[in-house]
């Protein structure tokens, strides 16, 4: 499977919060609102298992983690998605540390079409090198191009953090005068399953 690959700039391993207003409406946004507490986009670069580094990626060897934090590496992905799996299995072959987004409601859909322009996976974001689709001498060309090594140099017990969604859910405007006024700020259409498999409109 060929892919499309596009050199935007600024994409990285974005992660994408759904803001819910006190009014009801909603807004994405690649930053957590102000007023949210607990609103904190995942890591750019995996840190292993267990580790307590201050900065991110401190427990890789210098060599990687300079490239790592210069071309971060995140693989968009989806259920049941053989070639998601095919180019998951790649990477962590390489030794390339990475971050995965999930792609499995109707918002991460959508946010998946601003980013890339299509809602086709896997969705690979190598710095701000965007690819379509797996191909592994592809995807082994950009690694390459980006100084990540050939063979994995990733420290014995590395693990990559677990996947995440691509969009994530937070509520502004603090009105909690009572507990049953919570969910009403919540607009049903929010609780999308994550059980089916290919979402409608997506393509492997």
């Amino acid at each position: 499977m060929r892919g499309r690959h596009r050199g935007q700039p600024g994409v990285g391993a974005q992660q994408v919060y759904r803001i819910v207003g006190p009014d009801g409406r909603v807004t994405f946004s690649d930053r957590p609102p102000e007023n949210a507490a607990k609103a904190a986009p995942a890591p750019t670069v995996a840190m292993p298992s267990g580790g307590g580094g201050a900065s991110t990626g401190a427990s890789l060897p210098f060599e990687l983690r300079n490239v790592a934090n210069r071309y971060p590496v995140t693989l968009y992905s989806g259920n049941d998605c053989g070639p998601c799996a095919s180019g998951r299995n790649f990477l962590s072959s390489r030794g390339i540390p990475f971050s995965e987004r999930t792609v499995t409601t109707a918002d991460d859909i959508d946010a998946l079409k601003r980013m890339s322009g299509a809602a086709r996976l896997p969705f690979l974001t190598i710095g701000g090198q965007q690819i379509n689709g797996f191909s592994e001498p592809e995807w082994a060309q950009f690694l390459d191009a980006a100084g990540y090594p050939r063979s994995s140099r990733l420290p014995s017990g590395y693990r990559n953090p677990p996947a995440a969604p691509l969009v994530a859910v937070q509520q502004t405007g603090v009105q909690q005068p009572s507990a049953e006024a919570a969910p009403s700020n919540q607009p049903p259409q929010a609780q999308v399953p994550s059980t089916d498999p290919a979402p409608s409109g997506i393509r492997f």
